[in-house]
């Protein structure tokens, strides 16, 4: 299987920041953009482990579930991003967290479509089933405390 791994966000970042003089470098640990969220970082890091798991899929499932997973475990950190932009609108911001709650919760309804029809192993099920679970419960918490988030 080919591997993509996982995005290290902060060395992606501090790659790029490297120029910046040593005062900002306590700075850093503020968040500047969506990437920073450490809901974006796991949701955009599970999205790449299943498009892994899922070029394993069989031929027949691939414009079913396999297209359905990957759509649905990419839209959670997309629908992340476009919230963190619209904080400023805590109504906007609630209703696109809303969206990726919703996308993630699909997301394990296809992980168990997959883990059902064995193209996932208990173990790879559990793994990215509890990781899902994590996700849903930082974007729930979002949801709750909007406040914290607005500009």
């Amino acid at each position: 299987m080919r591997s993509f791994g996982v995005v290290d966000f902060e060395s992606s970042e501090k790659s790029v920041n490297s120029t910046k003089p040593q005062q900002f470098d306590q700075m850093e640990k503020l968040i500047t953009s969506h990437s920073d969220l450490t809901v974006f970082q796991s949701a955009f890091n599970t999205a790449v482990r299943i498009h892994e798991y899922s070029m394993n899929f069989p031929t027949e499932e691939r414009y079913s579930l396999t297209d359905q997973i990957r759509r649905s475990s990419r839209s959670v950190a997309a629908n992340l991003a476009e919230a963190y932009r619209k904080r400023r609108y805590p109504k906007s911001f609630v209703s696109k967290l809303s969206d990726s709650e919703g996308e993630a919760a699909e997301t394990q309804v296809w992980l168990r479509f997959a883990h059902t029809f064995h193209y996932l192993n208990d173990q790879d099920f559990d793994s990215l089933n509890a990781e899902y679970a994590r996700i849903l419960n930082q974007i729930v918490k979002m949801i709750r405390n909007p406040e914290k988030w607005s500009l």
